[in-house]
């Protein structure tokens, strides 16, 4: 069985992650207030209102403190002169390999918030699908994507 690949993407990654969940936790938030705002205003139980909080409390303690962890220690790549080798996954760990010869292009991409802690994503994209390598280094990200690329044009010349 192959060995997983060995690079690993940035450390700043966790906290992106983190600020990404903290935002999209404001959702659960708002659900909660409004229920407990429908039990003041209008004859309501309070207990919808304490369980969404209970929820929302459980749900941030792990999208915030666990998944962010976890889900960096998952993610690995390596780049080899003939494919790209991808791992990532929580409970089910996927790993991927893309034949250089299949790429057609590859991208660079950066949001606010992976731009806050200068990281990139980098994808790579086939006819059949896109592979992503999220929140690298920026000045990583720019090499990695011209190194694919000129192998990607290297295996598309000897074809």
């Amino acid at each position: 069985m192959r060995q997983p690949p060995s690079e690993r993407i940035a450390k700043d990654a966790i906290q992106a992650w983190k600020l990404v969940a903290l935002l999209w936790l404001a959702v659960p938030i708002l659900i909660t207030v409004g229920l407990f705002l429908l039990a003041y205003f209008f004859d309501f139980s309070y207990w919808l209102g304490v369980i969404a909080l209970i929820l929302s409390v459980i749900e941030g303690l792990i999208t915030v403190f666990l998944i962010p962890k976890l889900r960096w220690r998952r993610w690995r790549y390596q780049v080899f002169e003939q494919e790209i080798y991808i791992q990532h996954g929580i409970l089910v760990v996927s790993r991927t390999l893309v034949p250089m010869i299949r790429v057609q292009h590859v991208d660079t991409k950066q949001g606010p918030v992976l731009k806050k802690y200068g990281l990139s994503s980098l994808t790579i994209s086939t006819a059949a699908t896109t592979h992503e390598i999220p929140a690298l280094l920026e000045e990583e990200a720019s090499d990695l994507r011209d190194q694919i690329s000129e192998l990607a044009r290297v295996e598309q010349d000897d074809v």
